[in-house]
């Protein structure tokens, strides 16, 4: 535990949806919901307006149709969303040396590493430039910022902050703030742990403080009682890991027919995991980081993945990570891909690290794609257009062998809406080809 609230956790609001804002003037301050279109889509992102009528991250789009039917439902831009991550994750490189993304919008960041006084105003001051740096420089985002004394501690910190706040956790003050929590904000507590928890009356961290070292070893086994009792108490001595090189061996296998049973997708994941452990023998090398990655039927797709505290080469261990990654994703829609990897490779091992009867404690990464247009496809709802006579604009609905486009952008104000054919030769999609980029990379 460090002495000082020298881990920050920097996480975007509503990111999807708040950058479709941005660049969709008329759609600022309404609902928007970014994610698969399709029937059996699933919500990645929903704006604050459309969080009010209960719509949130991972529900099914249908739901969220029922909820909030008057909202903005967009497929999607990617590329717009990792241009503006990359201009965050710069703001927090220049701040210190040691930062450790999450995803496209959270990081970790060791503010250890930075040259000035840190004591509790100087923390406040420096999260609140940051903020604001990220707000200009994004074109108007907003962002949650968490200090605490660990990463258990900052991530809990920027939860509470949300949304666009500050919060510091003070050292000395984490056990009282985490105890009114639910147990599943502590890391590593899914659905399957959560359920023997609730055999003990957990519902709170602070019920899991009650319990003894020895009964949740008794429950959860050795490694995972161990580090629920630590994080309960707020011990948490992980160190923020900058980004490695991302090399990796994985092996996907997209289906025929959709799979929505967890046994069978289980069992593919186990063959899986041999496949990619014998590839991962004969380059002689271990792994640190177990992915598994899932693609929907509207050609979403998330990825979740487990940095362990070893490496290793072992069938078990990587058999038995992906099983349980597979496990926290709600399959029940069907899945048409499914994919295991391996990353973080290293030339040593760290065998005594690891305990098989229990899962590994470590951080626990997710990061959905939204689906891109498929050939033929025609024109998604979102999608950046250009037309040779209005300009650049983004696609507000199309059917019928039409494509209605509202033309506007992120400085223009709102702006008007025209029909044309799907084939008219003046309507390209994509940015205006000689400004791609240029809002968001001024440099």
């Amino acid at each position: 535990m460090r002495a000082t609230a020298s881990v920050l956790h920097l996480d975007l609001d509503a990111f999807f949806a708040a950058v479709e804002q941005r660049d969709k003037p008329s759609l600022r301050g309404k609902p928007v919901i970014v994610g698969g279109l399709g029937l059996r889509g699933v919500v990645s992102t929903a704006s604050y307006e459309a969080r009010t009528f209960g719509v949130g991250s991972a529900m099914a789009m249908s739901e969220a149709r029922r909820r909030c039917p008057h909202a903005a439902f967009l497929s999607g831009r990617f590329d717009a969303y990792r241009a503006t991550s990359a201009i965050v994750m710069r703001l927090l490189g220049e701040l210190s040396p040691l930062v450790e993304p999450l995803s496209l919008d959270e990081a970790f960041v060791d503010l250890a590493a930075v040259e000035r006084p840190l004591d509790g105003p100087a923390l406040l001051e420096l999260a609140a430039e940051l903020r604001a740096q990220v707000t200009q420089e994004t074109g108007g985002l907003t962002a949650s910022v968490g200090l605490g004394s660990s990463k258990f501690i900052a991530k809990v910190a920027s939860e509470l902050a949300k949304p666009n706040g500050i919060r510091l956790v003070s050292p000395g003050t984490e056990i009282e703030t985490i105890a009114a929590l639910p147990a599943r904000a502590i890391p590593g507590v899914g659905p399957a742990t959560m359920e023997r928890l609730s055999r003990l009356g957990v519902v709170t961290v602070a019920d899991l403080q009650q319990l003894s070292e020895a009964e949740l070893v008794r429950e959860l086994g050795k490694s995972s009682g161990e580090h629920l009792f630590r994080l309960a108490r707020a011990d948490d001595d992980r160190p923020v890991e900058p980004e490695r090189e991302t090399k990796s061996i994985s092996v996907e296998d997209t289906f025929e027919h959709d799979i929505a049973d967890s046994a069978v997708l289980a069992g593919i994941a186990e063959r899986q995991a041999g496949q990619v452990v014998r590839r991962l023998v004969k380059a002689e090398l271990f792994a640190r980081t177990v992915t598994v990655k899932v693609r929907w039927p509207d050609f979403s797709s998330v990825s979740r993945s487990r940095t362990l505290n070893g490496a290793t080469d072992r069938v078990e261990v990587v058999a038995q990570i992906a099983k349980e990654l597979l496990d926290g994703l709600e399959v029940s829609q069907g899945v048409r891909l499914l994919g295991v990897g391996v990353s973080g490779l290293v030339q040593v091992a760290q065998e005594p690290l690891f305990e098989l009867e229990v899962a590994q404690p470590g951080r626990v990464l997710e990061e959905t794609e939204l689906p891109r247009p498929r050939h033929g496809s025609g024109w998604p709802a979102g999608a950046d257009v250009f037309h040779a006579e209005f300009g650049p604009g983004w696609v507000w609905g199309s059917g019928l062998g039409r494509v209605t486009v509202r033309f506007e952008t992120a400085d223009t104000g709102p702006g008007p809406v025209r029909t044309f054919a799907v084939d008219d030769p003046n309507l390209a999609a994509g940015p205006r080809p000689d400004a791609a980029g240029a809002e968001l990379n001024p440099e």
